[in-house]
Formats: C-alpha cells, structure tokens, sequence
C-alpha cells in the first residue's frame, strides 16, 4: 500500500491558519479583479508578444483571480504533482513515519502560509497529463494581496494591474514559447529530487561547515539559505544550474515587464521601486524567513538576471537574449551570469 510522505490535509489546514484573511478582498472592490484581470491578460499577452517574439504554443493564456487560500491549494496541487515519483515509492506506516509525516507537513504549510500573504502573482508551469486541463496552464493572481498592496501605497488598481499581468504573462511566454525551457526545468528539478538523502554524515558537516562559517563572521545561509548548506556536492551543481535558469527567467520578466510597459502604464516606474523596496526591505521575522528559504539569495540572482541581460545587451544590441532562446546549451550557469564575458566568450552572438 502506498502512503504519501506529507499530510497533505495538515499542510493545508496549517498554510491556511498562518495565511489569514485579507478582509477588503470580500468588499464590492473585489469584483473589479476579475474584471480587469479578463482584459488585461490578453493584452499583457500580445504587448509580451511583441516585445519578445515569444509566442505560446499552449494556446491564449486564461486568468484565475484567487484567494490566499487558492493559491495554498494551488501550489499543493503542484508540489503533488512534483513528487509523483516519490509518491510512487512505499512510505512507511509505523508511529515514526507518521509523525514525520506531520512534521513535514507543518513545514510545508507554514512555508505556504507565509508566502501565500506576499505573493501577488503566478504562473502554474507543473502540468500533468492525467488532470483536467481547465485546472492548469494557470495565472493566478491572488486578490486580496494585490488590493492590499494597491491601498497601502496608493496604487492606480488599472496600471498596477496590467504592470502585474506583463510579468506574469512574460513567464509563460518563456515556458510555452520555448520548446524545451520547461521539459529542461522539470529534469533538473527531478535530478535534484533523485539526489534527497537524508544523510545524517551531511547533516553532520552541514551543521560543522554553519559552526566554522559563524565563527569566520561570515553568513552561513547568505548564499541560499538552508538548503544550500546541507547540500552534497551534487546538488549544489544542480542548484546552480537551476539558479542560473530562474536569474535569467526573472530578469528576462522585469526588463520585459518595464519595456512592454511604455505607452501603457505611464506609472510603471514608481511600481518597480516600490515593489523592488518592499521585496529587499523585509525586516524582523519576514527577513528570518527570507534567510531561511534562500529568497534573499534569489532576489540577489534576479537583480543579477537583470544586470546580465545589460551587459549582453550593451555589447550585443537590444535582444541579444534570444539567441539563448535556440539551444539548452545556451544557458548561462550561475557563473556567467555573474560574469557575463565568459558567457558571450562561450556562445556566439546571433
């Protein structure tokens, strides 16, 4: 008999307890969410379009306001399909598996809970052949974080929200646009999935390497949180590769964010600086969680996507990203997107 290695109701009962209620999502301003959102996906998509050449393969791109709570179920349902390998492997039924079971389901759903209250915006790249295709190739926006925003800082809701959708529907240009980027995304995923071992020879080091880091003065979780100290050799390889690819993904989505953008959010500006503000201005336990999780090492990755797509740019010309689009090959490491030279010394241009 198979057993899941997660409680997955636990996790969702814990997500939704720590996510909260956004109560001016329930008022009568919320139905102008799903209003604009209908209109402004398809438009986000054809500016996108436009400014990257990159066009869906999977057809116009459908729109789905949600809830905290949505979103929770959302992104269970793609950890689910994840670990579908996993999930085939017999889990044991004794008092210890249980209660690591639970343990992990707790994590999870504090980990879901706590994103689920900052997250504005997603696209739903996990598919699965053998589910309702209605309930997939998603992007999800979720309500009631994105009128808290637009009332905190004063946003025009119209402007903000196709600024939103332009990102969102950049990343599904990439994913369905590019043949191979997501089969290439879920292999390194699966790779890194086929490396868990709970070793207790690399915790043991992890915890030697977090004592001598420390005492160095220096940060043990800087470069990726927990996960990357407690990685083996391997999944640091994996890591980077993955690193590198989501550098480029999310720089690639903010330059073509703020260029699709001109003539038709004339406030896009001052919605980049204060969502880059708010992004790297966490403080007490939202900055604990971003260390934890390795999301300070990523936007860090991000703000260096954007600085690569310059650098290439400025020797290459405007698009000079779109030969990367032509082979997995062309992706750059980690490495090269902190050095673009050595990638531009590796792949010719255009």
């Amino acid at each position: 008999m198979t057993h899941e290695p997660v409680d997955w109701e636990l996790a969702r009962r814990v997500a939704t307890r720590v996510a909260g209620e956004e109560l001016l999502s329930r008022s009568y301003l919320g139905d102008s969410l799903h209003e604009d959102f209908a209109r402004f996906t398809p438009l986000a998509e054809e500016l996108v379009a436009a400014e990257t050449g990159l066009i869906s393969n999977e057809g116009s791109a459908r729109a789905r306001v949600i809830d905290r709570a949505g979103w929770i179920d959302a992104n269970i349902r793609a950890f689910r399909r994840l670990l579908r390998p996993v999930l085939a492997e017999s889990v044991g039924t004794n008092a210890a598996s249980r209660i690591t079971r639970k343990i992990a389901a707790a994590e999870l759903g504090a980990v879901l809970g706590w994103m689920s209250r900052r997250v504005l915006g997603q696209y739903d790249l996990l598919l699965a052949e053998d589910e309702d295709r209605d309930e997939q190739d998603l992007v999800y926006y979720v309500g009631p974080n994105i009128m808290s925003i637009e009332k905190k800082f004063a946003f025009d809701p119209k402007q903000f929200r196709l600024w939103l959708a332009l990102h969102e529907l950049t990343h599904r240009s990439q994913f369905t646009g590019v043949p191979w980027l997501r089969p290439r995304f879920l292999d390194l995923v699966n790779q890194m999935l086929d490396e868990v071992d709970p070793d207790p020879a690399r915790l043991k080091q992890g915890l030697q390497d977090f004592i001598k880091l420390r005492r160095a003065g220096r940060d043990p979780i800087a470069e990726g949180g927990v996960a990357q100290l407690f990685a083996s050799e391997r999944q640091r390889e994996l890591l980077d590769c993955v690193g590198g690819m989501m550098s480029l993904v999310e720089g690639h989505g903010d330059v073509t964010m703020s260029r699709a953008a001109t003539g038709h959010v004339p406030h896009a500006a001052r919605f980049h600086r204060v969502m880059h503000e708010r992004r790297n201005g966490a403080t007490g336990v939202a900055r604990v969680m971003q260390k934890l999780m390795g999301i300070e090492a990523k936007l860090a990755q991000y703000q260096a996507g954007e600085e690569f797509i310059a650098a290439i740019e400025s020797e290459r010309g405007s698009r000079a990203v779109d030969v990367i689009w032509r082979d997995p090959d062309h992706l750059p490491s980690m490495v090269e997107i902190r050095d673009p030279s050595a990638w531009m010394q590796r792949v010719p241009a255009a």
